[in-house]
C-alpha cells in the first residue's frame, strides 16, 4: 500500500491534537500556494460548476482547446507550448472541472462523461465551434469522450500521452484512490497535503522520468496549486471515478470514435504505456507517433515537438 493509501486507514486513529496541527499546516500551505499561483484567466459558469480559462491568439483562427491531465492545471500548457501555438490558433486553455481555479459541485462530476459534458457546455456557452481538442494524459481520455459524445461538434484530436485504456496499476497515483467523499475530505483537510509536500520531489521525479522536473515547475507550471485540500479532493475523485470508467469508454471506440486525429507519446513514458495506450489506438483510426528519450510530461519537456505535432495534425483536416 502506498503512503497516502495507508493514511486513509490511519487518519481516523490519529489524536485530535495531531489532526488539528495537520489542519493548520494544510491551511497555511494552501494559502501560500494561491499566493504563488493566483488566478490568471476568466470564469465561465456551466451546469455543475465554473470553468477557469485563458484565451490566446487570433479570435478568427482555428479554435484549439488544451485540456490538462490528472493533478494538473492550465499552466502545464502556458508553461511553454501555448506561446508557440498562439500566433496561428485561437487557444482556449482551461482548468478541468475542479482543477486549478475551476469548480465542480460534487465528486460524481469527476466521471469521464460528466467532465466531457461540462467542458462541452463551456464551449457551447463561449460559442467556440468545431475546435480541435488537445488533451494530455487524463485530458486525452476526456477529449475522446467529448469526440464520441458530440462528434458533430469536434473537428479533430491531437492527443499527448493520453489515457485510452485501463491500467493494471495506478502506480504513483495509487494513494489518490479513496472511495468515499467523507474520507477524501478528511484526508484533504489534515494529512494529505503535508504528506504531498514531503513526497513531492520523489513523485515529480517519477512523473517526469526520464526527464527531470524543471526547477520552476511549482510556480511557472502551477504545481504549487496541488498543495491545497481542493486539489487533493479533485485529484482523488479523478483517480477514483474517472479512471475507473476508461474500461467502459474503451469499448466504444470501434463504434463511436469517428473524429480524425493522432497521438504523440514519449517512448520512455513511465506513467502510461505507449504501446497499450497509444499504439493500440491505431486500430481505431488514430495514428500514433513516438518521441525517443521523452517521458510523460510532453507539454513541459518537449514543447517544440508538441507544437510540430499539433500543427501537422491540424493541417491534415483543416
Amino acid at each position: 500500500m502506498s503512503a497516502l493509501g495507508s493514511l486513509a486507514i490511519a487518519t481516523a486513529a490519529l489524536p485530535a491534537a495531531l489532526l488539528a496541527a495537520s489542519h493548520l499546516k494544510t491551511r497555511r500551505l494552501a494559502k501560500q500556494a494561491e499566493t504563488l499561483v493566483p488566478p490568471c484567466g476568466q470564469l465561465q459558469h456551466v451546469p455543475g460548476g465554473l470553468i477557469h480559462y485563458v484565451e490566446m491568439g487570433p479570435a478568427d483562427a482555428q479554435p484549439l482547446v488544451l485540456i490538462h491531465g490528472l493533478s494538473g492545471q492550465l499552466q502545464h500548457f502556458t508553461y511553454a507550448l501555448a506561446d508557440m501555438l498562439a500566433p496561428d490558433f485561437r487557444l482556449i486553455i482551461l482548468d478541468r472541472p475542479g482543477c486549478g481555479y475551476s469548480v465542480r459541485d460534487h465528486d460524481n462530476l469527476a466521471t469521464l462523461p460528466e467532465q466531457a459534458k461540462m467542458i462541452q457546455a463551456f464551449l457551447d456557452l463561449r460559442k467556440i465551434e468545431n475546435p480541435i481538442l488537445c488533451g494530455h494524459s487524463l485530458g486525452g481520455a476526456i477529449a475522446l469522450a467529448m469526440a464520441m459524445d458530440a462528434p458533430a461538434k469536434i473537428k479533430g484530436l491531437a492527443l499527448l500521452a493520453p489515457l485510452t485504456h485501463p491500467v493494471s496499476d495506478a502506480g504513483v497515483f495509487k494513494g489518490l484512490i479513496v472511495n468515499t467523499p467523507f474520507m477524501r475530505r478528511l484526508m484533504a483537510q489534515t494529512v494529505a497535503i503535508p504528506a504531498a509536500q514531503r513526497t513531492a520531489a520523489e513523485v515529480l521525479q517519477q512523473v517526469f522520468a526520464p526527464s527531470s522536473c524543471p526547477d520552476d515547475f511549482l510556480i511557472r507550471a502551477g504545481g504549487a496549486l496541488g498543495l491545497r485540500p481542493k486539489s487533493f479532493v479533485t485529484a482523488s475523485s479523478d483517480a477514483t471515478l474517472a479512471s475507473s470508467r476508461i474500461a467502459e469508454q474503451s469499448q466504444r471506440y470501434d463504434t463511436d470514435l469517428k473524429t480524425p486525429g493522432a497521438i504523440l507519446f514519449g517512448q520512455g513514458d513511465a506513467i502510461l504505456d505507449p504501446s497499450a495506450q497509444g499504439q493500440a489506438m491505431t486500430t481505431h483510426g488514430l495514428d500514433c507517433q513516438f518521441l525517443p528519450g521523452e517521458g510523460h510530461m510532453l507539454p513541459i519537456t518537449a514543447p517544440n515537438k508538441c507544437d510540430q505535432f499539433i500543427r501537422k495534425v491540424a493541417a491534415s483536416f483543416c
